[in-house]
């Protein structure tokens, strides 16, 4: 059971088909099989993490938490990277789900919003590679401040929500004397955290050759709905406050 929810959930070892899947899809659908894919197997995770050998479920977590942050350090397709670090949000959901539920939840619903902005973003902006991304600010220097912003929040710095789930994790690791496995993982979220930066980096901090009589792209109406992204992007960014009423 725990390797057929690991399958289905892309963790690793089992998750080599999830960045090629992710890639050969469109963006909209790529948002839906890291999000509202995920939704049934962590159900059955939730129901069953009680009865499922708590070894099993901590190897699988760190190992995931691994894989993703060193698979997606050398990659340049977006949906890639994302792919990678949807493996590393879930092992740190695996990792916890035997230990305390809400936690569990909290984490998911916070990787979906996060998840949920990050994409949105690139629908909007068309971005499919980290080449792509110099041109941003060109074409709109909101998104581009909205995408560094979410990026360091997936990457799990404060004061952003992505700290959340991390801080609250990392707690209760060390609080069932898991001191090690919490290292590992704080470890392995470095690993990630290295691309997320290195992708913010190119998206605010480099820009593409481009001439002074060129055409402010920015100024134009913007033709595609950005209702999901108003939506999701303030939780993003600013969850950490409510903690205490979190959990």
């Amino acid at each position: 059971l725990s390797m057929a929810l690991a399958m289905k959930l892309g963790l690793a070892p089992a998750h080599f088909w999830l960045p090629e899947v992710l890639q050969g899809s469109t963006t909209t659908t790529a948002l839906v099989i890291s999000t509202w894919q995920k939704l049934a197997p962590l159900t059955l995770l939730y129901m069953t993490a009680n009865n499922l050998p708590p070894a099993l479920l901590l190897t699988l977590g760190a190992l995931s938490t691994f894989v993703g942050g060193w698979g997606g350090l050398n990659q340049t397709q977006l949906q890639k990277i994302m792919a990678f670090s949807s493996v590393a949000h879930l092992g740190w959901i695996m990792t916890i789900s035997f230990l305390l539920t809400n936690i569990m939840t909290l984490n998911l619903i916070i990787y979906i919003i996060m998840t949920t902005t990050m994409f949105s973003t690139l629908i909007l902006s068309n971005l499919k590679t980290i080449k792509d991304t110099t041109t941003l600010s060109n074409t709109s220097p909101t998104h581009t401040a909205l995408m560094a912003l979410a990026l360091l929040s997936l990457g799990g710095l404060p004061p952003l929500s992505g700290f959340i789930p991390k801080w609250l994790i990392l707690e209760e690791l060390t609080n069932q004397n898991l001191t090690p496995i919490a290292f590992l993982m704080v470890m392995a979220a470095l690993l990630s955290l290295f691309f997320y930066l290195r992708l913010m980096y190119t998206t605010t901090m480099t820009l593409a050759p481009n001439t002074t009589t060129s055409t402010h792209k920015w100024r134009f109406t913007q033709q595609k709905s950005t209702t999901l992204t108003s939506l999701t992007a303030p939780l993003t960014l600013l969850l950490l406050p409510t903690t205490q009423m979190l959990t």
